[in-house]
């Protein structure tokens, strides 16, 4: 599975939002996507879902034009996590979770064995099986976004698009996700997440895209896209580094006015 987007421009109130961007994600890797606020990272989320029209350029799946799909077949290729989803009916979690099911039948067929296995195992990978009789309304944001994100894996997509899944979580629960993310990608799919948090970019993602006022500024390897020079120009913001385990980490640490000066840790 490989999605594809090729030379893609995006224009909102007559702002490029996105400038003839690149990008790509084979099945089997969790690729993040990171940049400061406005940089084009949740409209190039929504061109790859087919839920945003480039001005430019075009998306692919498996080398087919991404619009030549029918909506039920690209709903059964693409699942997506919008950000901060809100749901306004009161729908309990298991059935709410169920709605992942619907491209694979009709509105008012019955959930089979295999639609129901895929519920049971999203609830149980984001954590959310003992809600699965309460309503959205009597749960927190962090657990509300785990409910969205069982629904989004409940489709069963080669494809996943998450939109910043860990922004509500406690570090618990952000860090289960993660591993939820990564996990799905190790089973061949493609997962694409919009991150801010860049120690857990450089943790779990296999490959990363910066994106800085609507263009590509790096791509690659965690390792070489979070160097110095690629977190100054697109966030301003001076980063420490240490290492754990065997893998760096980084944190951010001062803003950046004039004065550049780098800082290691020892962890």
């Amino acid at each position: 599975m490989r999605l594809v987007a090729e030379n893609v421009t995006v224009r909102l109130g007559g702002r490029v939002v996105l400038d003839r961007v690149d990008a790509a994600v084979e099945g089997g890797e969790l690729v993040g996507l990171i940049g400061p606020n406005g940089a084009g990272k949740t409209s190039l989320l929504r061109v790859f879902a087919h839920l945003l029209a480039p001005a430019a350029g075009a998306v692919r799946c498996d080398g087919r034009p991404l619009d030549s799909y029918a909506p039920a077949e690209r709903a059964r290729r693409i699942a997506y996590l919008a950000q901060g989803p809100e749901v306004h009916w009161p729908m309990v979690v298991e059935k709410l979770v169920a709605l992942g099911r619907l491209p694979h039948r009709g509105s008012w067929e019955r959930l089979s064995s295999t639609d129901q296995d895929a519920v049971e195992n999203a609830m149980q990978a984001t954590d959310v099986v003992a809600f699965r009789d309460q309503t959205l309304a009597t749960l927190s944001g962090g657990e509300r976004m785990r409910v969205l994100l069982a629904r989004a894996l409940a489709v069963e997509a080669p494809i996943l698009l998450t939109d910043e899944p860990v922004a509500a979580l406690d570090p618990f629960h952000q860090l289960q996700v993660m591993e939820v993310l990564k996990r799905t990608a190790r089973q061949g799919k493609a997962v694409v997440a919009v991150l801010h948090d860049l120690a857990l970019a450089a943790r779990f993602c296999d490959r990363l895209l910066l994106l800085h006022r609507g263009a590509v500024l790096a791509e690659g390897p965690p390792s070489t896209v979070l160097d110095e020079r690629n977190l100054e120009t697109a966030f301003s913001v001076g980063f420490v580094r240490g290492r754990h385990a065997e893998q760096e980490f980084i944190v951010a640490w001062d803003r950046l006015l004039s004065d550049r000066t780098a800082r290691t840790i020892d962890g």
